[in-house]
């Protein structure tokens, strides 16, 4: 595919050929600056996977709160439960929020939030119950490995035992958020309170293990280097070798604004292009990579899909963590848009649930 005089013309072989790539291998690419080959190998790769589909879903977002004890500094959560702009949703309310943005397309709620310093577990397990009660053919895809840990340190439960009361109340699987950066040279700048990548990938396993998918992530675009990419790239295939229930990753493009770090600019064109692509390089047994145009933004998520991501996400309605940073690619999509952004770069809109069964 690459000339033979290329200097990448050994790891095209190599893609070609369908071989693992080394984490050497994943340095010179992710240190090159040739993003047009980059993008073709990238998308050689997810042709071969998976044709010309793009997947996309319809969901609604659900962010029960937004008080979070943890105050990393990457984060533009708020610590402060009486503090001014918070918001504490309980069970009936998430339930009305749902509710109003609800019709019988909907296939998923995707629930995130904070550490609340009050809460009790059973809240959380309400949250759950009272969804799936008033919502039962929709899938609740919800709490990180973060919000797993943190939970089962509520319950006074192992993790195993946390997961179980959480499937029981209506639990179907697991968003990917959380993993920032694995590696603790820069874990402990962005992340200093929360827990380790060790233990990130740790209940990960677990939760794969009770039979749980999830999803997996990185956070990208502020202080780390190409070298942090590969590192967390390659420990999250490692963990797919082991426990095999990630499904697609998701590459998250950090917003500065409202963080410690709001001095930064955050990733350019560039560097969202090329981690999409080393990602699906990289990620030979995570069969989906997400062009997550939330924090993409738009149109760089449209051109991710012709260079190695072949998820879209979905129509992603009230969704408030990136927009709490500074998000601007605004809130919400219709499956017009969708549809139009995957065949405006020639490629093939496929609606799926939130396990990737085609609907």
């Amino acid at each position: 595919m690459l000339p033979v005089t290329h200097p990448l013309a050994d790891i095209a072989a190599k893609v070609e050929a369908g071989q693992r790539l080394s984490y050497e291998e994943g340095l010179r690419l992710a240190h090159s600056h040739d993003l047009p080959a980059l993008g073709l190998l990238a998308h050689e790769v997810r042709t071969r996977l998976h044709g010309d589909a793009v997947y996309y879903n319809i969901n609604r977002h659900i962010n029960p709160t937004n008080v979070c004890y943890v105050g990393c500094e990457l984060c533009a959560y708020a610590d402060d439960p009486d503090a001014e702009g918070t918001w504490s949703y309980s069970p009936a309310e998430c339930v009305e929020i749902a509710r109003c943005d609800f019709s019988p397309d909907v296939t998923e709620f995707h629930i995130v939030g904070g550490l609340h310093p009050r809460w009790k577990f059973p809240v959380y397990v309400e949250i759950l119950r009272s969804l799936k009660e008033a919502f039962p053919q929709v899938h609740l895809k919800a709490f990180t490995m973060v919000e797993i840990d943190f939970l089962a340190k509520l319950a006074k439960r192992s993790v195993p035992e946390t997961i179980a009361v959480l499937r029981e109340a209506g639990l179907d699987s697991c968003p990917g958020g959380g993993a920032e950066i694995f590696h603790p040279e820069i874990r402990e700048k962005i992340a200093s309170k929360k827990m380790s990548g060790e233990r990130w990938l740790e209940v990960s396993g677990i939760a794969h293990e009770a039979g749980l998918k999830s999803n997996c992530t990185m956070l990208f675009g502020h202080i780390e280097r190409p070298e942090h990419w590969v590192d967390h790239l390659v420990k999250l295939r490692e963990q797919q070798d082991i426990s095999g229930g990630f499904q697609c990753f998701i590459p998250l493009a950090f917003h500065p604004a409202g963080t410690k770090f709001a001095h930064l600019p955050g990733p350019d064109l560039v560097t969202k292009l090329k981690v999409i692509a080393l990602s699906r390089l990289l990620l030979d047994n995570i069969p989906h990579v997400k062009a997550y145009w939330v924090m993409l933004g738009r149109e760089i998520a449209q051109l991710a899909l012709r260079c190695g991501a072949d998820d879209l996400d979905g129509t992603v309605l009230d969704e408030r963590v990136t927009l709490a940073a500074g998000g601007t690619a605004g809130k919400g999509m219709t499956v017009e848009d969708i549809r139009s952004f995957i065949t405006g770069v020639g490629l093939r809109p496929v609606l799926r649930d939130t396990v990737y069964n085609e609907i």
